[in-house]
C-alpha cells in the first residue's frame, strides 16, 4: 500500500486519492473480490490500473469497445505505462507482437473484449503467464436488470473456472442496488468487496426545459460553450441527421453518430470528436459508452432518455475531468409516449421494470426537487445539502406557480365540461377563449370554463397541462390523446391533492459555483494559448488533446504560471513521464506570454526567456513501439476538411430536395411552388409534408389546409374512425382529397 501514493505521483501527476480509490485498490492488492460503482468521473479506471503497476504479472481488463480499449492504452503509453489490447483493429502481425509481449512478460496491462477473453486459445494464453487479477470495466453489461444488458459478457462466468486463484473485480459507474448483487453473482465472485461511491456529480449543473424551438434551444447552449467539446444525445437517427444538418448550416463544428452510419464514417465522426476537429458530435445513445475524453463541458438530451439510469450516465460523460459542465434536458410528452412504445410484450416482469423506469424519468423531468438530491436519491442515497448550487431549481432559474390549485381546478373543470372528449390543444383553446369557427360551432363558448384562464398564454396553459398528465392528475387515451381526469385529478377538485406547476422564470442562466471555483485565478488568455499549443502537439503524436493533458491541467498552469520543472511537476495532473515529453515546450509558451503581459501578476527575466526558448523540443515518448493508426484523419471524398463549416447560402448547403422542402415548408409556400422548387411530384412533397408536420408537432394543417376542411375532417373522424381513410372520404362524400385528409390525420396524432 505504500507504494501506491508515489506510483500515482509519478505516473499520473495526482498527490492523493479520490473518495474510495484507495479502499478499491487494497481489495485488489490483498487479492479479495469487489465490485466496486464510482460515478463517471470518479477515477473507477485508476482503481485497477494503480495496483498493476504495484503487482507483479499481468493484469487483464475486459472492456467493451475497441474505442474505449485504444483511448486507455494511448492514455497509459503517455504516461509512460507499458500498455496495450487486443482487438479485431488490429493486423496479424500486431496481435503476433502484443502476443510476444504477453509471453515474455513485458506489459503490465492488457485490454481485451469479452467474445476474445473467453476463446480457448486466449485462455490458453493467460494460463502461461502470471496474471495479478482480472478486471471487467462497465461492468453493468452483465446484469440483464441494468440499462446495458450484453450477452456476451455472461460468458465471463468462465474466467472464475479458469483462473480460480486470481481475483476477479467488477467496476461500473451506474447501479442500482439489484444491478450491484446481479454482477456479483454472474461473475461468481466469492467473499465480495462492496464499494459504492457517492452519486453526487457537484461539478455538473443540471436544466431540465420543455422542448419547444429545439433547434433553438440547443444553439442556445451551444454558443454559451464556443470552441468547447459537447455531446448532444437525440432518441432517433433521423433526429440526429436533421439537427445535425441545421447546426452546419448555422456553421456549427458539428459532426453525426448513430448505428445506422457505416463503421468507417462512425470512426471518423468519433476520431474527429476526440481530437477537437468539431466541437460538438450529435449522436444516438449508441456514442459514448467508455469515451474518455474529459474535457466534455456539455451534455444536451434533446429527448428523454428511457431511465435514469441512462441519463446519470450519459450526462456522466461531461465534466470527467472535475471542471464544471452544464447537461440540459428538453423533453415533452412525445417522448415518454414513443417509449412506452418500445416496451416488451412478451415479457411481463421485463415490460414492468421498463414502465417503472419510464414513470421515475418523467417523475424526474416534471417535479421541483432538487436535481442532484433527485438523482442521487433514486440510486439509494441521502442528499445533505439544502441548496446544490447546481440545477434549475436551486439556482431559481424557475418559477413555481403561486397558486397551483386553483387552475388545477379550473382546468380539469373544463376537460369534464368538454365531456373528455378533446386533446391539449383544443381544450388550451377553451380555456383562453379563443375565438375559433369550431369552438363556436360546438358551442363551446357557452361553457363557464371558456376563457377562464384567458390572462395566461396559450403556451403556459399548455405547459401546465402537459405537466398535470406527467403529475397523473389528467390522462391521454386513444389514438389522438383525448384528454381524461384521473381518479387523482378528481382528488384535486376537492382539495385533497395538490400538484406543482412551473412556469419559465425571467432570469438568464446564472454561473454555478463549480464553474467560479474553477476558474479562480486562472489567466483565461494563457489557457486559451496552451490549448492552442495541446492540439498542435497532439496532432503531432496522433493522439487525442486530452492524452497531452486535461483541461484541469492547463487550468492549473494559467494560475500558477510555473517557470521551471520542478514547479511545472507540482502541477495537477503532470507525472514524471509527461514532465520529462512537455515541460520544455510549454514553460517556454508560459515565459513568452508573461513577457508580453507585463500586468502579470509574476515577472520573468530575459535569462530566464531565453534559456526556455533556446531548450531542444520535446520528442514523442509514447513507446518502444509506434501505436498504429486505427482511425485515419476524417477527410470527405473531395478532399476537404471534414465537417469543416461552409460559409456560403443556405440553398447550396441543403443537402437534398427533402431539406429544400422543409425550408419552404417552415416559410409557409405552397405546395405548388414547392413542387416547382424541388422539381418533385406532387405526392412525394405530399409525404415530405407529412413528415414536416410530425417533425415540428404541429396541431394545424393551416395553410396547407384549410381550417374549414380541417373542421369537416374532425367532425368525420369522431364517426368513421382512422383506420381506414375510404371510411373518412367516403363519409365526407369525396368534398375533401385523400392528400389533405393524410395531412389533417397527421395533426390530430400530433395534437
Amino acid at each position: 500500500m505504500e507504494r501506491l501514493e508515489p506510483i500515482l505521483k509519478q505516473y499520473w501527476g495526482y498527490d492523493s486519492f479520490r473518495p474510495l480509490q484507495r479502499e478499491a485498490m487494497e481489495c485488489v492488492l490483498s487479492g479479495h473480490d469487489s465490485v466496486v460503482v464510482l460515478p463517471t468521473g470518479g477515477g473507477k479506471s485508476l482503481c485497477y490500473q494503480v495496483p498493476a503497476l504495484a503487482m507483479p504479472g499481468l493484469a487483464v481488463v475486459v472492456s467493451p469497445l475497441i474505442s474505449l480499449m485504444k483511448d486507455q492504452v494511448d492514455a497509459l503509453r503517455a504516461n509512460g505505462v507499458n500498455a496495450a489490447f487486443l482487438n479485431s483493429s488490429l493486423s496479424p502481425q500486431e496481435r503476433f507482437e502484443v502476443e510476444c509481449d504477453v509471453r515474455n512478460g513485458s506489459l503490465t496491462l492488457l485490454y481485451a473484449a469479452p467474445e476474445r477473453l473467453v476463446t480457448d486459445g486466449f485462455l490458453e494464453l493467460l494460463r502461461q503467464t502470471p496474471l495479478a487479477f482480472i478486471a471487467v470495466d462497465e461492468a453493468h453489461c452483465i446484469s440483464a436488470w441494468g440499462h446495458d444488458f450484453r450477452p456476451e459478457y455472461r460468458e465471463l462466468r468462465k474466467l472464475r473456472e479458469a483462473f480460480p486463484e486470481i481475483s476477479i473485480h467488477g467496476y461500473t459507474a451506474t447501479a442500482t442496488p439489484h444491478v450491484r448483487e446481479d454482477i456479483a453473482e454472474q461473475l461468481n465472485l466469492r467473499d465480495t468487496s462492496l464499494l459504492v461511491g457517492n452519486f453526487d456529480r457537484p461539478n455538473l449543473s443540471y436544466r431540465v426545459q420543455r422542448r419547444t424551438d429545439p433547434l433553438k434551444q440547443i444553439a442556445e447552449i451551444i454558443d454559451r460553450h464556443k470552441g468547447e467539446s459537447g455531446i448532444v444525445y437525440c432518441i432517433r437517427r433521423s433526429d440526429v441527421d436533421d439537427t445535425c444538418g441545421a447546426l452546419r448550416a448555422q456553421g456549427k463544428k458539428v459532426t453525426p453518430y448513430h448505428a445506422g452510419m457505416s463503421d468507417q464514417d462512425r470512426k471518423r465522426s468519433q476520431e474527429a470528436f476526440l481530437r477537437d476537429d468539431v466541437d460538438t458530435v450529435v449522436a444516438t445513445v449508441a456514442f459514448g459508452m467508455g469515451i474518455d475524453k474529459s474535457d466534455v463541458r456539455y451534455v444536451i438530451h434533446a429527448g428523454m432518455p428511457k431511465s435514469l439510469e441512462h441519463y446519470q450516465q450519459e450526462t456522466g460523460r461531461a465534466g470527467r475531468d472535475g471542471l464544471e459542465a452544464e447537461c440540459t434536458l428538453l423533453f415533452s410528452g412525445a417522448d415518454y409516449r414513443i417509449w412506452r412504445n418500445f416496451l416488451p410484450d412478451s415479457d411481463p416482469e421485463a415490460r414492468r421494470s421498463g414502465q417503472q423506469k419510464l414513470d421515475d424519468m418523467i417523475n424526474f423531468c416534471s417535479g421541483v426537487t432538487c436535481r442532484h438530491r433527485a438523482l442521487v436519491n433514486y440510486f439509494g442515497q441521502p442528499y445533505d445539502k439544502d441548496n446544490c448550487e447546481a440545477c434549475d431549481l436551486c439556482l431559481e432559474e424557475v418559477d413555481l406557480v403561486e397558486d397551483p390549485g386553483t387552475i388545477t381546478a379550473k382546468i380539469l373543470s373544463c376537460v369534464l365540461r368538454l365531456k373528455e372528449r378533446f386533446g391539449a390543444d383544443y381544450t388550451t383553446s377553451v380555456l383562453l377563449g379563443s375565438q375559433e369557427a369550431r369552438v363556436f360551432e360546438r358551442k363551446h363558448n357557452e361553457l363557464t370554463t371558456y376563457g377562464i384562464l384567458k390572462e395566461y398564454t396559450k403556451k403556459e396553459i399548455r405547459d401546465w397541462l402537459e405537466q398535470l398528465v406527467e403529475q397523473d392528475f389528467l390522462e391521454k387515451t386513444g389514438e389522438y390523446s383525448v384528454l381524461r381526469v384521473t381518479n387523482k385529478g378528481r382528488l384535486a377538485l376537492h382539495g385533497e391533492e395538490l400538484p406543482r406547476l412551473l412556469q419559465p422564470a425571467k432570469r438568464h442562466v446564472k454561473e454555478t459555483k463549480a464553474a467560479h471555483d474553477s476558474w479562480e485565478g486562472v489567466d483565461r488568455d494563457l489557457f486559451e494559448t496552451l490549448r492552442s499549443l495541446r492540439r498542435r502537439l497532439a496532432d503531432e503524436q496522433k493522439v487525442p488533446a486530452y492524452v497531452v493533458f486535461g483541461d484541469a491541467a492547463l487550468r492549473d498552469m494559467a494560475r500558477k504560471k510555473p517557470s521551471n520543472r520542478d514547479a511545472f511537476l507540482h502541477i495537477s495532473g503532470v507525472g514524471k513521464k509527461k514532465c520529462a515529453d512537455y515541460a520544455t515546450v510549454f514553460l517556454k509558451a508560459i515565459a513568452q506570454h508573461m513577457q508580453t503581459n507585463p500586468g502579470d501578476t509574476r515577472e520573468v527575466t530575459e535569462e530566464e526567456a531565453e534559456e526556455i526558448a533556446a531548450r531542444p523540443a520535446p520528442r514523442s515518448r509514447l513507446g518502444s513501439r509506434p501505436i498504429p493508426k486505427r482511425f485515419p484523419q476524417a477527410a470527405r471524398e473531395d478532399g476537404e476538411e471534414y465537417d469543416a463549416p461552409e460559409a456560403k447560402p443556405v440553398r447550396v448547403a441543403l443537402r437534398s430536395a427533402k431539406d429544400a422542402a422543409f425550408a419552404l415548408f417552415a416559410q409557409g409556400a405552397s405546395l405548388e411552388d414547392i413542387c416547382r422548387q424541388t422539381g418533385r411530384a406532387a405526392f412525394t412533397v405530399g409525404k415530405y409534408l407529412e413528415e414536416y408536420l410530425e417533425i415540428e408537432q404541429r396541431s394545424s394543417p393551416e395553410p396547407w389546409v384549410a381550417e374549414a376542411v380541417f373542421e369537416k375532417v374532425l367532425d368525420a373522424v369522431q364517426t368513421a374512425g382512422t383506420e381506414r381513410l375510404r371510411t373518412i372520404y367516403d363519409s365526407l362524400q369525396g368534398e375533401v382529397s385523400y392528400d389533405d385528409i393524410r395531412l389533417c390525420l397527421a395533426c390530430l396524432k400530433n395534437a
